[in-house]
């Protein structure tokens, strides 16, 4: 596979993105309100196309460049190239990526970031394009560095590539799939990747795998339950602007910053930051379990 294959992968991708958001409109998991749905899609392609304009120096041609230039430095470089070497390469950086998943929900500064993911009030396919573009050239950096060690073939790269976008796609796509039961036992399904997107943290931070559902299942980290709200709580983002910007923003600066703003209704603001500091409610679980 050469690196022109990556202009065949990318169509592949827009076909398989195509034919998920036809299945959403014939057979959605939830009706979603169209403005709410319009306003999210709009917001999900501007950071799409926005985060594609600046990662073009650490897109899928780079890892395939450090994989073609350095993998026969790597753990499995000694191994014949063929269909085990293929499997355990992709095995390896699937936890590679479940491993950094978790670190993105576990770190303060991480989660600053990864959050914006998060952010969105709807779940539907272009819920898999919302990422900040700090949160993906980490990644981009974290990819580079696991395929050098483990010694991935370029043209292994493309292909782990392209499964992880396909999946990533999937999981989020708003569509009933039949068998999800036993389905949901080897590969991450819709199901699974919701209770992911709770708005509560005790559920959101749960179910960090990208293909396998083998490594949630080994780390206790995977839950099946039906979540009743999407997204942050306390904030949203309704645009690109928004979205970047919520980066540097934390439930806790917010409640500060609530503090600051005059009301007419005397003590609302510092009910609210009470809340926010350890209080009742949905805005105080949000700051005072994440505290960020």
């Amino acid at each position: 596979m050469s690196i022109s294959a990556e202009g065949f992968l990318l169509v592949l991708v827009s076909a398989i993105f195509a034919l998920l958001l036809m299945a959403e409109k014939r057979r959605p998991y939830q009706k979603l309100a169209n403005a709410r749905l319009w306003q999210s899609f709009h917001t999900n392609a501007s950071a799409f196309l926005f985060n594609n304009f600046v990662m073009s120096g650490l897109s899928v041609s780079s890892l395939f460049f450090l994989a073609q230039n350095y993998a026969h430095h790597g753990l499995l470089s000694g191994l014949q190239d063929g269909l085990l070497k293929w499997a355990l390469c992709f095995v390896l950086l699937d936890f590679a990526v479940y491993g950094w998943h978790f670190l993105g929900h576990k770190s303060e500064r991480l989660w600053r970031l990864h959050k914006i993911h998060h952010s969105d009030k709807v779940l539907h396919v272009t819920t898999g394009l919302r990422f900040h573009v700090f949160d993906q050239l980490l990644e981009a950096v974290v990819k580079g560095l696991c395929i050098v060690t483990i010694g991935v073939e370029a043209h292994v790269v493309i292909l782990c590539e392209i499964i992880r976008m396909l999946f990533v796609l999937f999981h989020h796509a708003n569509v009933a799939v039949p068998g999800e039961k036993w389905l949901s036992r080897i590969i991450i399904t819709p199901s699974l990747h919701r209770v992911h997107h709770s708005t509560r943290r005790l559920e959101h931070d749960s179910n960090y795998g990208i293909v396998l559902a083998v490594w949630d299942i080994i780390f206790g980290t995977r839950k099946e339950l039906l979540p009743r709200k999407y997204g942050l709580e306390v904030m949203e983002a309704r645009n690109l602007l928004q979205l970047v910007s919520l980066a540097f923003l934390t439930e806790r600066h917010f409640a500060r910053v609530l503090h600051l703003l005059p009301s007419k209704e005397e003590g609302c603001i510092d009910r609210l930051v009470l809340d926010a500091k350890g209080g009742n409610g949905a805005v105080a679980e949000a700051i005072a379990q994440r505290s960020r």
